[in-house]
């Protein structure tokens, strides 16, 4: 049944293929951008990610204005600053993010602050406080988790406050998301299983959460298909360049979905756990979402149950009992999880990540109680509920 009323909104243009990366000087060129400054990591660096685009600037005959590779694997106010007085040094108009997660947020934080001016990111904070359009942005990713390149929204770290700063506005979006192959050929395998489960989670909430719609609810299903059809393959043979853009374009698939449908409590979980114990992002997804799942089957158990058929396929789909699809849906994702961890030891179990302890448990349910992402989800929740949960991820 349609809802009564929903927005979709996603005006990112996606540039994918295996020689996409090429397209970026013509973007460039379409939107006046003369110097643009690339935003990256030490590991993008070092890996050798750069040299395909600096050659094809070189052969442009175009310029890169600065190459600021100093963001952390835990983004913050104070990277954001130094990254934009940067830009402002080296007369640059345009930034291009190179990366996965951290530092896509990182690109988005600092092109508020070098459009509007000053270093003060905390006052637009929050949803809907930017008054007009930002600079020239462009993203790459080199994971396929995040789905950041066609969202509307960043997370920073202050970390004085201990706490992640949100920020959402139909002006973080960049111009173009570039998916290309050979960014994502050299993900080491534990990085590729905790991102590919970061993907599935962003697909699984925007379809199973309050807000989903027609629209939103196509691209989780194709993303979830596309995860579930290559993520084994690409952990099985790393070099598998149509597998890795298949990845890709589920993340992207998945981002352009929950970005229109919100997401739940797997997030608002994680959020908090990932601000008390600095876990990375994919391993707090993996560890909350069959619990969560299991939290909210009494009243969106025929949601869960639609997945059996992109997660599963049509043969299993069919011959699953109508009544048991969603039973069969979770114990699938915890199949996975083992999988995973027998692969590549994702943690399964907040006790599996050795950086969690049984103290910290009533700090991670109180923040994850007042994470915004919790309004979004299909049951009520109350601090009792989530540290049960917690006890079950334990």
């Amino acid at each position: 049944m349609s809802k009564p009323y929903y927005e979709f909104f996603c005006p990112v243009k996606i540039i994918a293929g295996h020689a996409a990366l090429e397209n970026i000087p013509f973007e460039l060129n379409a939107l006046g951008s003369k110097k643009p400054m690339i935003i990256t990591d030490k590991g993008i660096k070092n890996n050798g990610l750069l040299s395909p685009i600096e050659d094809i600037f070189l052969a442009a005959e175009q310029q890169i204005g600065y190459i600021f590779d100093d963001v952390p694997a835990d983004s913050s106010l104070e990277t954001v600053q130094t990254a934009a007085k940067a830009y402002r040094d080296h007369e640059c108009d345009a930034i291009l993010a190179i990366g996965g997660g951290s530092v896509i947020d990182t690109a988005k934080a600092t092109n508020i602050l070098v459009s509007e001016g000053g270093d003060d990111l905390l006052k637009y904070s929050g949803a809907h406080n930017l008054p007009k359009p930002l600079k020239p942005f462009f993203v790459i990713p080199t994971t396929s988790g995040t789905g950041s390149e066609a969202t509307m929204v960043a997370v920073v770290a202050d970390q004085k406050n201990n706490v992640k700063l949100a920020f959402a506005s139909n002006y973080l979006m960049p111009n173009a998301a570039i998916l290309d192959s050979r960014m994502t050929l050299t993900l080491p395998n534990h990085i590729t299983a905790m991102t590919g489960m970061d993907a599935l989670t962003h697909a699984i909430e925007a379809y199973t959460c309050m807000a989903a719609n027609p629209l939103s609810d196509a691209y989780a299903t194709a993303a979830i298909k596309k995860i579930s059809e290559n993520l084994f393959v690409v952990l099985a043979n790393p070099k598998n360049e149509q597998a890795r853009l298949e990845l890709s374009q589920a993340s992207t698939m998945a981002g352009i979905a929950f970005s229109n449908s919100m997401v739940g409590l797997v997030h608002s979980l994680g959020h908090a756990l990932g601000a008390v114990a600095h876990l990375p992002h994919g391993i707090c997804m993996n560890l909350f979402l069959p619990y969560v799942l299991e939290y909210n089957f009494s009243v969106n158990a025929n949601k869960v149950a639609d997945l059996l058929l992109p997660l599963a396929g049509a043969e299993i789909y069919a011959n699953t009992p109508e009544e048991h699809r969603a039973e069969h849906v979770i114990n699938m994702i915890l199949a996975m999880r083992d999988r995973l961890f027998e692969q590549v030891q994702l943690p399964r179990t907040l006790r599996e990540t050795h950086k969690v302890s049984l103290e910290q448990l009533d700090e991670i349910a109180e923040k994850a109680l007042d994470d915004g992402s919790i309004i979004y989800n299909p049951k009520e929740v109350t601090l009792t509920d989530l540290k049960n949960i917690l006890q079950k991820a334990w």
